[in-house]
């Protein structure tokens, strides 16, 4: 088990007053994901503001997760080509008979690969500092 699940894992586990106090940390720890993906969309004029953080406690989903509303950015999963380079293809303004072939240009998964650790880290010592401060084992 990496040490990603584990911390997924132990997010489900956090009980309600210790989720509370560990949002904000999360929250500041992913920040750094969410500028580095930014940056990385800056290409585009709606991508980099139709991103947020979403934290999140139960579920498969526990932790942070940087996301892209797809009502403001609609051309944002494309672009993202699930992280990998390569193309991708659309109808040539909107006429379904033409269509042509783009460019991927992957900004979330560099991101978070690039950052992954350092949030990683600074997750895991928000949780040490929380448990440590509530007592809670």
């Amino acid at each position: 088990m990496s040490e990603i699940q584990r911390l997924v894992a132990d997010l489900r586990r956090v009980p309600p007053e210790l989720r509370r106090e560990l949002r904000p940390a999360i929250q500041r720890a992913a920040q750094q994901v969410l500028n580095e993906a930014r940056g990385r969309a800056s290409w585009s004029s709606r991508i980099p503001g139709a991103m947020r953080i979403s934290v999140r406690f139960g579920g498969k989903a526990a932790g942070a997760s940087v996301v892209v509303r797809a009502a403001r950015a609609p051309h944002a999963r494309p672009y993202e080509h699930l992280g990998s380079p390569g193309t991708f293809r659309h109808p040539a303004y909107g006429n379904r008979r033409v269509w042509v072939e783009q460019a991927a240009r992957p900004f979330l998964f560099p991101a978070a690969r690039a950052t992954r650790e350092r949030a990683v880290q600074q997750i895991d010592q928000a949780v040490e500092r929380a448990l440590q401060r509530t007592g809670w084992r």
